[in-house]
């Protein structure tokens, strides 16, 4: 543990006694399972495409060492800084995701990764803590003047960055970012009629998704009725947990990984749920209820509206991810290539997440929510 005095002005010192130790603990103890879950569920998936065994495992340590730094950097930010950096990244993502519909790789009739030689980067997973932070900015700058047309601003980027998504196509990205925008514009003070508006068109997005994208049709039918189509990899995950019972079969003695496609990324929690048991699901589900509810008990001292509406959305976006992962692997939502944040392999998806969490660890820092600059 680091033993810092309470008199230390240093940079680091003055942030191990502001940041959120409890919070920072829970999401160290999140990468930590990830690694060992990582180290269970991979070797099985790199035999069967013909790697090294621990192809899989040497990466997201890697990237789970990257991620952990990444975090601690970002952490240090003041809330202006942290916003200088999401309209930053926010501006270089959007550049990527139209590039990535020209010189991204196909895989299954989507773009999302653009290659540079043996790593993949996906740029919609940049998007989503950089544009929840911008948003809070836009929002908050309109309640503060509202001669200035930020909420417009606002409006027109969401509307930019999920018709790029689209276009990829990437549906479940695109549902995400939307129910975090429209969560913070709620927050933000959004008028009940506007709810309802906004509310109606969401519905009817979802609805044109079904009929007009055969994809997004196919596994909505599979989820209301298994037997239209294949749905073998649910229904694997949920053999997994049977099989896995309370204690689960020992670390390494797990089956279904051998044959699950996506047992280290997609469907790792069914690979923790084989191996550890009930015990380990349930102490992954408290882990990310506590990093959530601590980090809205700790905004909830805030005096900056900036502050709340970007730690809310960083946080429903952190929950929302992980609760579509557990639904999706329980067979209770539509499938998804949703990844459980720091615990799926993905270097992407596992930074993206540490850029996102050291943003909340910097702006729910003691007293930092007491600067009411937007």
């Amino acid at each position: 543990m680091i033993s810092l005095a309470r008199n230390d002005n240093s940079v680091v010192g003055r942030w191990w006694w502001t940041v959120d130790r409890w919070s920072l603990l829970a999401l160290m103890l999140l990468a930590g399972l990830g690694a060992v879950l990582t180290m269970a569920a991979s070797p099985a998936v790199a035999d069967r495409i013909g790697v090294d065994s621990f192809y899989f495992v040497r990466r997201q340590l890697a990237f789970i060492a990257l991620a952990l730094a990444l975090m601690f950097a970002v952490s240090l930010l003041s809330p202006a800084a942290v916003r200088r950096l999401a309209v930053a990244g926010l501006a270089v993502s959007l550049v990527l995701l139209v590039a990535t519909l020209f010189v991204g790789s196909e895989v299954n009739g989507a773009r999302r990764w653009i290659r540079l030689g043996t790593l993949s980067f996906q740029a919609s997973e940049f998007v989503k803590p950089s544009f929840a932070v911008a948003a809070a900015w836009l929002f908050a700058a309109h309640r503060l003047n509202p001669a200035v047309p930020a909420n417009l601003v606002c409006f027109g980027l969401c509307a930019a960055v999920i018709g790029l998504l689209i276009l990829q196509p990437d549906f479940s990205m695109a549902v995400i970012v939307a129910a975090v925008w429209f969560a913070q514009y709620f927050l933000a003070g959004l008028h009940l009629g506007w709810v309802a508006l906004l509310g109606g068109l969401g519905v009817a997005a979802v609805a044109a998704a079904y009929l007009l994208l055969p994809h997004v049709a196919d596994r909505i039918d599979r989820f209301l009725d298994p037997a239209s189509g294949d749905s073998y990899q649910v229904d694997t995950a949920l053999e997994a947990f049977m099989n896995g019972g309370l204690v689960g079969r020992g670390p390494g003695e797990g089956v279904v990984k051998q044959t699950l496609p996506d047992a280290h990324s997609d469907f790792i929690f069914a690979v923790a749920g084989e191996e550890f048991g009930l015990v380990l699901t349930l102490a992954l589900l408290a882990l990310f209820g506590f990093v959530v509810l601590r980090g809205f008990a700790r905004v909830l001292a805030a005096r900056s509206l900036f502050v709340v509406l970007a730690v809310s959305g960083l946080l429903i976006q952190f929950g929302l991810q992980a609760l579509i992962h557990m639904g999706v692997t329980l067979a209770l939502l539509p499938s998804t290539g949703m990844t459980l944040p720091f615990v799926s392999y993905g270097g992407s998806s596992t930074l993206a997440v540490a850029l996102g969490m050291g943003m909340v660890l910097a702006l729910t820092r003691r007293g930092v929510g007491a600067e009411g600059a937007p």
